[in-house]
């Protein structure tokens, strides 16, 4: 077999938990592949599993934490609640859903998965998720999805801040002005859809690049993201891709590097914006 990869290191979070700072990211990963996923992630070195009641392959994620060959406190392990449930009540059930499906007695981090404003739920989910963080069933809790003004709303309203904002972000849409104001305000932004499903890997820049430092395309994107400081989940469906994208702690960008990728801002996105969803 081959040798595991050194896991990522963590970050604090505000409320005194530490995140690792890459992970596994489990959207779109079938249910019929994600225990063996998992299990591959955690053997490989991955220490942070992220799923979603949404992707449903909770059980399957949890199987793989309950078999790890490393203590349960080693990892890291994130779920959300899917915006059908948003609502006190509502994600107070589907919490103890989610839970069943992984388990697992404790989870380390909980998040609103999407705010939708047009139900306007979202304050009272925040309520249900303090509400899990107080009586000891969730370590950390966050958000999905958010536009800056759907964080102040919550922080008005309840006085408790996310310690983490999940968003999509990839060189396409690097949401400068969303990880600054996450930065202000302590809370680290999380990059799914961190290659844009795959998309911005077809771009010369990245392809000249990846010649320049002897890496792949994947690669120079996700260095690209621990560089500005993201915690960053990539998908994989392959042992394979998974020993790649961890493999990014030993090498760095320089400032020309970060500029040229800069340039690739276009303000694509390739999910919902969350203000219309």
């Amino acid at each position: 077999m081959p040798q595991p990869i050194t896991p990522a290191p963590r970050l604090s979070l505000a409320d005194g938990a530490m995140i690792p700072q890459l992970g596994f990211g489990l959207y779109k990963v079938p249910a019929a592949d994600a225990a063996r996923l998992s299990r591959a992630a955690i053997e490989i070195g991955y220490r942070h599993l992220d799923t979603a009641a949404f992707y449903a392959n909770e059980a399957e994620v949890g199987e793989a934490v309950r078999g790890a060959p490393v203590p349960r406190e080693e990892l890291f392990v994130a779920s959300k609640v899917w915006k059908d449930d948003n609502g006190f009540d509502s994600t107070l059930r589907a919490f103890d859903a989610s839970m069943s499906r992984l388990g697992l007695d404790s989870l380390d981090l909980y998040l609103i998965h999407w705010p939708v404003p047009s139900t306007d739920r979202y304050v009272d989910t925040w309520r249900a998720l303090i509400r899990l963080q107080d009586e000891g069933r969730v370590r950390s809790i966050g958000v999905a999805n958010f536009h800056a003004h759907h964080v102040e709303r919550i922080v008005a309203e309840t006085g408790v801040a996310p310690v983490v904002n999940q968003v999509e972000l990839h060189p396409w849409l690097p949401q400068a002005e969303l990880r600054a104001f996450d930065a202000e305000r302590g809370i680290r932004t999380e990059a799914w859809s961190p290659l844009a499903r795959g998309r911005v890997l077809g771009t010369p820049l990245l392809d000249d690049l990846a010649d320049k430092h002897g890496r792949s395309p994947a690669q120079i994107v996700l260095r690209w993201h621990l560089e500005l400081g993201n915690v960053v989940i990539p998908k994989a469906s392959s042992p394979e891709r998974l020993r790649e994208n961890l493999d990014v702690f030993d090498f760095a960008l320089d400032a020309d590097d970060l500029a040229a990728i800069a340039t690739l801002e276009t303000g694509e996105r390739t999910g919902r914006d969350p203000e219309f969803d």
